[in-house]
């Protein structure tokens, strides 16, 4: 009738919008990891990753069960998967171990801004704008403010390593680097083999997550002392693998296969923010003036890309076919 709204479903709503959501699910997620490290400080981190990452895979677990063909994914998808889940952490734990850790965490999350300078590389249908890269400086700008407001300490060469040898504090900043690298290109990666036509759904993900998982604890065994685990540790190891390693890579997974990657990266510096106002509301500390910027800086940065976004010439980024809830893609 006239007048009368009619419901949309799920598969009627503009992908952007799907993707924009899935996005900001794993960055509302991931937020919620420098809280979770800090419960977690005493567990070994290789332990820690591995242990959680199996969780996270075990989401999918009862689909595989009933259809094992949503493992067999190609050979290359499966390198691109362990290349990212796990690469990424192992280079960000020896950067965080050999260089000043606010120094190294910011230079990890270059990884927004090379997703979005990037992006043309991996995905030829994708053309740079001046807004998204206008947008993606100023997030980097508001990401810096945020890692730094959260710490008073946080002052150049501030950290466990702050005095350490040049040399070693040099390979940590260039692991830091490197996990960057490997997190955009793997996130863009994900996109490029969906547009080539393989079959990849995000069920997969899980098996990314177990043999990452693995590998993970193997280098546990090779270079950490073992340790003995309470309830407590479990528990939060546990809603950790659930969270910010098991459910925010499905939900990323979909994002970058549905959504344009740079309004994505862009909104990717919501994370440090988000987990730099946990952080400080979970150890009591007060709000200073250059995490209040941050946020300015970074929600404006969002703003700008998520307009640019909605331009009709970024049309021919939606996907011209439908993807079924598990990710496949017809």
């Amino acid at each position: 009738m006239y007048g009368q709204p009619q419901a949309r479903s799920v598969g009627d709503m503009n992908p952007n919008a799907v993707a924009n959501f899935c996005a900001l699910g794993a960055i509302a997620l991931w937020s919620t990891l420098a809280v979770l490290g800090v419960k977690l400080a005493h567990v070994p981190p290789f332990l820690l990753t591995g242990l959680a990452l199996l969780v996270g895979s075990s989401l999918v677990w009862p689909a595989v069960a009933m259809k094992p063909a949503r493992w067999k994914v190609p050979v290359e998808a499966v390198a691109l998967g362990v290349y990212g889940l796990f690469g990424f952490h192992l280079l960000l734990f020896i950067a965080l171990r050999q260089a000043p850790p606010v120094n190294a965490n910011l230079l990890n999350y270059l990884w927004p801004l090379l997703i979005v300078v990037l992006a043309p590389v991996f995905l030829p249908a994708v053309k740079l704008r001046p807004q998204h890269v206008l947008a993606a400086v100023t997030g980097f700008a508001g990401a810096a403010l945020a890692i730094a407001g959260g710490d008073p300490d946080a002052a150049p060469g501030a950290g466990a390593r702050g005095n350490a040898d040049v040399g070693a504090v040099f390979w940590g900043y260039m692991a830091a680097l490197g996990s960057a690298f490997i997190w955009a290109t793997y996130s863009l990666g994900t996109r490029r083999l969906a547009d080539d036509g393989a079959r990849v759904p995000t069920s997969a993900i899980g098996l990314f997550g177990a043999i990452s998982g693995l590998l993970a604890l193997l280098c546990h065994v090779w270079f950490e002392p073992s340790v003995v685990l309470g309830m407590r540790d479990i528990l939060l190891i546990g809603f950790t693998g659930l969270g910010p390693l098991g459910l925010a890579f499905y939900l990323w997974d979909r994002a970058f296969k549905l959504g344009d990657p740079r309004t994505i990266g862009v909104l990717s510096y919501l994370t440090p923010l988000a987990s730099t106002l946990l952080l400080v509301l979970a150890t009591g500390r007060s709000f200073s003036g250059g995490l209040l910027l941050a946020a300015v800086l970074i929600s404006g940065a969002a703003m700008l890309a998520l307009r640019a976004d909605d331009a009709p010439a970024d049309s021919r980024l939606a996907p011209e076919h439908d993807a079924s809830p598990d990710g496949h893609t017809a």
